[in-house]
């Protein structure tokens, strides 16, 4: 071989070498941005998962407060009724009436669900 095709030979590795490299330097360009993307993507689903679940944190929220002023209606309803039964009881005819009393036996009244 001559120095000449030598030197041809030579001068075409580096240009095959240098097209290679910019092949590389491309796909690494590609690669970043796809990722850059995808990492954009991850981020804006991360935050509409994290958007959700605060305004479900909300509304739970919101029905335990409702919830509880519920419970609070119906304690002072249950409250209220007791003691009208409580009331009602020493004055019924029925429980103080000796020719009933057969009728009604006490241990089902004892037996109520009511509260005493």
């Amino acid at each position: 071989m001559s120095l000449a095709a030598g030197s041809a030979l030579q001068r075409s590795s580096s240009s095959e070498d240098a097209q290679q490299s910019h092949e590389e330097d491309e796909r690494k360009v590609r690669r970043r941005e796809k990722n850059r993307v995808a990492a954009q993507r991850s981020r804006k689903k991360q935050t509409q998962k994290a958007d959700k679940l605060h305004e479900e944190y909300e509304c739970l929220e919101q029905e335990n407060t409702s919830l509880k002023r519920e419970i609070g209606k119906l304690t002072d309803e249950l409250k209220h009724l007791t003691e009208a039964l409580r009331d009602h009881e020493k004055v019924c005819p029925l429980l103080h009436c000796s020719l009933n009393f057969g009728l009604i036996p006490r241990h089902d009244l004892l037996s109520s669900p009511l509260p005493r």
